[in-house]
């Protein structure tokens, strides 16, 4: 018998005796195959939440997560010390241009590119570190991505508005204007359509048409005069020739997400829970300091009950003693007080009982459980590395830098890239770059990496063999060893160049003048590389 053909997915047939409803749990008695979807069970019954779509879940409620994770870095010095510690890590004193042209597709050679991008750092370097790339004229533009990298923290989402702004002395008539995400908002504050989504109007692929861009910021009361508070422009994505009008950085951890989501949100709760705690804590220490001694009246039950009561008599021979007590006392400026008691009275130590011992154990479990949630190591959170030995400090750091790569990367292809791709196209059309065909083959005329700052060293003679010997067995190069300590391999050897020439002339030696580096007391045989001796290593070199 042959087999039937196949016809489409409408051919597909349901087997006899299954129906559609067999799969559905009411068909199998109520049993469940995941114990997640159990709706009966004690713990998990009444944990019901919507399946909402990203922006559904997202939009209405992200201006008071934002507002709550900007209060938090600004009165929580734990979320401060995150987002610093995340900015020296990924950006650090900024990102370097490193130019890598695809001459392969370009049909040029590697020669040609490594002259190529000489003159382009150069000019980038102009325009990018001066404040001529800031609309406000008061910024650089490393200075404009530690902006974007901490409104993204905070806000979710970061925006810059590429300007045309021509002047006489500028190398370059663009200009970058850094605003607040708070800023991209519907106009007039309306409700979110199919089409307009956060202030961001989409097509029906989602793609991004153009953005809606509030003159002043929702919270600048200061503009509450001239109506700039109802004004929305509408910016679209590129001009009619494909030049960016807006840059949007931010995270799409879901399909079809519009905005951003603060990094701190996810862990918004035990922030605040473990602030509170300790503020408690600081205000029982205070109060409990200021209590040295306990005065326990020898006042008996019927004395206690005329002092209650409302007899005048009764009361005026216990009022009279109080009151002179309270008038013979000795006060200090300093803060202290002598009290003199009648007869009878004793005087106790007092004991408080917080903070408590536990209370170390409490916050080292919250403050691990937030780092984990912001994907830092505990230690970097914290900034204590009192426990650590060079094992655990390798992984903690190689763990964070994981983190802080992707975060790098993020970045440079959210902001750095598209300033450089707005830099190339200007200073080609001005002439000031060679680019034949550049609209045509944009990607790779602008194609480059971005080095940011050094991972530094845990032990550098240890770490610094590693590097050499990666070199040598070709699993790593020049270039790579140079990127990861945060520098430019081709101006690393222009300097060495240069300082060999210094040496010759003068009649020295580099490792003359190494030597004289070294720490008091080393010997050649300690610098000297595994498996040589120290003459092999060319400490006794004299000049040729």
């Amino acid at each position: 018998m042959s087999k039937p053909r196949y016809r489409g997915p409408l051919a597909t047939a349901t087997p006899v005796g299954i129906g559609a409803t067999a799969l559905q749990p009411l068909a199998r008695g109520g049993h469940q195959a995941f114990q997640a979807s159990s709706l009966s069970h004690p713990d998990l019954g009444r944990w019901q939440p919507y399946p909402g779509s990203a922006d559904s879940d997202l939009l209405p409620e992200l201006p008071t997560i934002r507002s709550r994770s900007r209060d938090l870095a600004r009165n929580h010095g734990v979320a401060g010390s995150a987002l610093q510690t995340q900015l020296d890590n990924v950006l650090g004193c900024g990102l370097w241009l490193a130019p890598t042209p695809d001459y392969t597709l370009l049909k040029r050679d590697r020669k040609w590119a490594s002259a190529w991008r000489r003159p382009v750092k150069s000019l980038w370097r102009n325009w990018f570190e001066t404040n001529w790339c800031d609309a406000g004229k008061s910024l650089t533009g490393d200075a404009l991505a530690t902006q974007m990298f901490s409104g993204a923290f905070l806000n979710g989402d970061a925006v810059a508005l590429p300007l045309w702004l021509p002047e006489a002395m500028a190398p370059l008539s663009t200009r970058l204007q850094v605003i607040e995400s708070d800023r991209l908002c519907n106009p007039n504050f309306g409700m979110d359509t199919a089409q307009l989504r956060g202030g961001v109007e989409i097509d029906e692929y989602g793609a991004p048409i153009a953005y809606h861009i509030r003159k002043s910021h929702p919270g600048d009361t200061l503009l509450y005069m001239n109506g700039a508070e109802f004004t929305w422009e509408r910016i679209p994505v590129t001009t009619a020739w494909g030049r960016r009008r807006v840059i949007h950085a931010h995270n799409k951890d879901r399909a079809g997400q519009s905005r951003g989501i603060p990094a701190l949100a996810g862990v918004m709760r035990q922030f605040k829970v473990v602030g509170d705690f300790q503020n408690a804590q600081l205000k029982s220490a205070v109060v409990n300091a200021m209590v040295g001694l306990v005065i326990e009246s020898a006042l008996s039950q019927e004395g206690l009950l005329d002092l209650l009561s409302n007899n005048s008599e009764a009361l005026a021979k216990y009022t009279d003693g109080l009151a002179g007590r309270h008038r013979a006392a000795i006060d200090f400026s300093g803060g202290g007080m002598i009290l003199p008691i009648p007869l009878g009275d004793k005087v106790s130590g007092f004991t408080p009982g917080r903070p408590s011992t536990a209370d170390e154990t409490f916050l080292n479990t919250a403050f691990t459980y937030i780092a984990a949630g912001l994907n830092m190591p505990r230690e970097l959170l914290m900034k204590d590395f009192s426990n650590m030995n060079y094992s655990s400090a390798r992984v903690a750091l190689m763990e964070g830098m994981r983190f802080f790569n992707g975060r790098r990367n993020w970045l440079a292809l959210g902001f750095y890239q598209p300033c450089y791709e707005l830099f190339m196209e200007e200073m080609v059309e001005a002439g000031e770059i060679e680019a034949p065909g550049f609209y045509e083959n944009k990607a790779a005329w602008c194609r480059a990496r971005w080095i940011g700052p050094g991972r530094g060293w845990v032990d550098q003679m240890k770490e610094a063999q590693a590097a050499e010997l990666r070199m040598d067995i070709f699993i790593s190069s020049l270039e790579d060893e140079c990127a990861e300590q945060g520098k430019d391999w081709e101006e690393l050897l222009e300097q060495i160049a240069e300082e060999n020439a210094r040496f010759k002339e003068l009649g020295l030696t580099r490792n003359q003048v190494v030597k004289t580096l070294r720490p008091k007391g080393a010997t050649d045989a300690e610098y000297a590389k595994p498996g040589e001796t120290a003459d092999e290593s060319g400490a006794d070199e004299v000049p040729a």
